[in-house]
């Protein structure tokens, strides 16, 4: 497997409040998590980098050769609890951090074989030569419009409660978590980003930015081009391929 990542805090935002992590076992198989920090202060930052340090902890020391896929369902899911856990527990043991959260997208690659979990806008696409597919559906009030006709697509993408997120790891004593399971063909690559790319970058811009070959500039380019249009918010992604 091959996997890129950056993560710049923009061209707008004194502070990164994003953090991922990214790891490859002996036998090839990846995984990576993906974390989008709110809060007051630094209390994103923190919350972000507290998840993604418990999620990855969690995963290494859970994993074991030949896993069956419910069994990597339960580790990603026991991963992504227990760090929201830490997160709700240390937000409530800090007057200055109480209410503080991060999104999460986490993904496990054997070969073909993708296992995303996630709460919240952070997303995960599979991107080919030509198209690309977002395999996580947001948590978010607009999301939430679209999927009751209220609003479209097209109007999703610029609604003013875009970033308003109705799922967040850290902010309850419970999280619900979703799962996706898919294929990653030849010469297709995951990707997982925060908003500040999707909120950024075009879809048909990532596809177009992905089709050269040159992986290792794969990430690099990516942030490139959200900080060229605007950069308002902080930017992570980790393109991940066979």
């Amino acid at each position: 497997m091959k996997v890129v990542a950056k993560t710049d805090k923009g061209i707008v935002r004194d502070i990164n409040e994003d953090a991922y992590n990214v790891g490859e076992f002996d036998n090839g198989v990846s995984w990576a998590v993906v974390c989008d920090g709110m809060g007051g202060a630094a209390a994103g930052n923190i919350a972000s980098s507290l998840a993604a340090k418990v999620i990855s902890e969690r995963i290494k020391k859970g994993y074991h050769e030949k896993m069956r896929d419910a069994s990597v369902i339960n580790m990603l899911e026991s991963a992504i609890i227990a760090a929201n856990i830490e997160v709700y527990d240390l937000s409530r043991s800090r007057s200055e951090l109480r209410g503080m959260g991060t999104t999460v997208v986490c993904a496990y690659v054997d070969g073909d074989n993708v296992i995303i979990a996630h709460a919240g806008d952070s997303r995960a696409y599979i991107v080919g030569d030509d198209d690309i597919r977002q395999v996580t559906t947001d948590h978010s009030m607009v999301q939430d419009l679209v999927k009751r006709g209220e609003i479209t697509l097209e109007e999703a993408e610029h609604h003013p409660n875009k970033n308003i997120i109705t799922r967040a790891l850290g902010v309850d004593e419970e999280l619900e978590i979703d799962f996706t399971q898919t294929v990653l063909n030849e010469n297709e690559k995951l990707v997982l980003c925060t908003d500040g790319l999707s909120n950024y970058v075009s879809k048909s811009d990532i596809v177009s930015d992905l089709k050269d070959g040159q992986f290792y500039a794969y990430a690099d380019r990516l942030v490139k081009r959200a900080n060229s249009n605007g950069g308002g918010d902080n930017i992570t992604v980790v393109v991940i391929s066979n």
